[in-house]
């Protein structure tokens, strides 16, 4: 079947982003406020946290759609120059944005409690949730980022290994991979909850495949999605909002309540919850990229600054307390959400205009330059011998 040639950028997926953003901060302002529990309404605010699987899905579409075919498996100079150039543009996509975060929230915010040193080292280098104590106060919900450097991590081993097999068997193993998430938290070792401070399994990398694997498959449906399927998918947009507002509503009924840690079957359901909550937002707006609204303005400005103010809003949300003297989980939930929001965005726009783009920009072009010198430059010849 022949497509036509999809834009690399989709702007209705830059203004997902921003919704998505807007839900993470919902479900840290519900718990933080003691709004998490309860009615059926609260306990959907503390499933908003299904806007993580969103962001992961994001990522896996994003990166599968522009770089499954880009690597292959020798070892010559260009195809090594592909692969340093990923890696050094998700390193100034991530990184920048996230040091200046980190060191302010460490230096700056009370939050944070004086970590040891280990758990200082651990979140300079997103290592947090690999090390005891790793996660420190207004940087506790960047144990996500962890997860997603492990996928750009290693994205390009699985391009490498099936980025050039046929669709059929890409999508088979991509299936194969996602399904470990559901067996994860039945390994004997992860069943028991963590004490204070010590690791936890249900936030390792391996927990995840399954919401990576909707962004990857959704990328394989889009090489093979035409003009009729768009136009089908673009009618059905709100059936997949209502099936997103259902699995909020089933997840928000199914198990305890508050953050607790899940039992493996609960797990389980949770990641499927989490996966049908991301394929019914990611997938058709991948596949009939077009929105009015997401493409608005504000959107599309609250989606380039989504990023950023995700590493700000824990942070922000710390001193909106003490700002309007309100104590934690007591309640006040409307007025602490409006005062993040308020407080978050324009920090993050600065985060953005003055350190995020110009650093991606600035790494982006000095790669460019060494990777255009390496390519040009000519071996010298070896010495004629007299």
């Amino acid at each position: 079947m022949t497509t036509s040639p999809r834009p690399r950028f989709l702007p209705a997926l830059e203004g997902l982003r921003a919704v998505a953003c807007c839900g993470i901060i919902v479900t840290h302002v519900a718990f933080q406020t003691g709004a998490d529990h309860g009615s059926l309404f609260n306990r959907m605010m503390a499933r908003t946290d299904f806007f993580v699987p969103v962001f992961f899905a994001l990522s896996g579409f994003l990166l599968w759609r522009g770089h499954h075919g880009s690597f292959s498996h020798s070892y010559d100079a260009a195809n090594l120059r592909t692969l340093a150039g990923y890696y050094v543009k998700r390193v100034g996509r991530i990184m920048p944005a996230y040091w200046v975060t980190v060191a302010a929230v460490l230096l700056v915010f009370p939050v944070a409690e004086n970590p040891n040193a280990l758990a200082v080292i651990a979140n300079f280098f997103l290592a947090q949730i690999y090390v005891d104590g790793g996660l420190v106060g207004g940087l506790t919900h960047l144990w996500s980022l962890c997860v997603e450097m492990a996928f750009y991590l290693v994205m390009p081993v699985l391009a490498i290994v099936i980025g050039r097999r046929n669709r059929a068997l890409r999508v088979a193993i991509i299936v194969a991979l996602s399904t470990l998430s559901f067996g994860w938290a039945f390994i004997p070792a992860f069943v028991a909850a963590p004490g204070p401070g010590e690791l936890n399994p249900h936030i390792m990398p391996p927990a995840f495949t399954a919401w990576f694997g909707v962004g990857l498959l959704s990328a394989e449906l889009e090489g093979i999605s035409g003009p009729r399927a768009e136009r089908i998918i673009s009618r059905l947009r709100p059936v997949f909002w209502l099936l997103a507002i259902a699995m909020l509503v089933v997840a928000a009924s199914d198990g305890p309540e508050g953050l607790t840690h899940a039992e493996p079957a609960e797990f389980a359901r949770r990641t499927l919850y989490g996966l049908v909550f991301a394929a019914s937002l990611i997938t058709p707006y991948a596949l009939a990229p077009r929105s009015a609204f997401f493409e608005s303005p504000w959107m599309q400005a609250l989606g380039r600054w989504s990023y950023s103010i995700f590493l700000w809003h824990m942070a922000m949300l710390s001193l909106v307390f003490p700002l309007l003297g309100i104590g934690l989980f007591s309640g006040h939930t409307a007025l602490v959400l409006v005062t993040t929001f308020g407080l978050t965005v324009p920090v993050a726009a600065l985060n953005y205009a003055l350190v995020e783009e110009p650093a991606r920009r600035w790494i982006n072009a000095w790669w460019k330059r060494r990777s255009s010198a390496d390519s040009t430059a000519k071996p010298k010849a070896a010495p004629v011998a007299s």
